[in-house]
């Protein structure tokens, strides 16, 4: 058996999905509704870069690291939280309406998202078309629902790790078998 195992599924993953959305809905955005050489587009922008790319270089990283695959989906997160307060403050200083949780409006942008299949092109007709705030909101409610995935996946990374260990147990352990096989064979006169 394979000490390293199969990795680099990102594209599978529900959250890198999320964090995608957010990603283009962020992009489209900040061309939208920010002024050019407003610092904010670039932090919005790389928060919402790092979210995704995070998630990418920890799956990739899985196969001999687990550790930096925990470290790198977290920082996936905080960058994700970081964009998250980055609309919050946005729709605050401009006195604009933060949706709540389940309004009407939150639990519509909810449902777009509740297909795994969806894309920013589930979006695309309300993010390019709705002012300011309703980008915001649905963008917020976009990234709120990668960071519940995020949260979910690092329980399950820091469960797998306590229940498997990292490569150098699985390395040990290949190690260890494959003498027991040696030693359990009948030696030759």
């Amino acid at each position: 058996m394979p000490f390293i195992p199969p990795h680099g599924n990102y594209k599978e993953l529900l959250s890198y999905k999320k964090a995608e959305i957010a990603y283009d809905i962020t992009f489209r955005f900040c061309e939208r509704f920010l002024k050019r050489g407003d610092r904010t587009i670039d932090q919005m922008f790389q928060a919402a870069r790092s979210g995704k790319k995070n998630i990418v270089e920890g799956t990739a990283a899985s196969g001999t690291s687990k550790e930096m695959e925990i470290k790198l989906v977290n920082v996936a997160r905080a960058s994700l939280e970081e964009l998250l307060n980055d609309y919050q403050d946005f729709l605050r200083v401009r006195d604009l309406a933060l949706w709540p949780k389940d309004s009407k409006e939150a639990l519509f942008a909810r449902k777009l998202g509740s297909d795994p299949q969806a894309t920013y092109e589930t979006y695309r007709s309300y993010c390019e078309t709705r002012p300011a705030d309703v980008v915001a909101n649905i963008a917020i409610c976009v990234i709120h629902q990668a960071n519940f995935l995020l949260d979910q996946q690092i329980r399950r990374l820091e469960t797998d790790f306590i229940k498997e260990g990292g490569i150098r147990e699985r390395m040990t352990k290949a190690r260890l078998e494959y003498r027991s096989r040696a030693n359990s064979q009948p030696r030759k006169k």
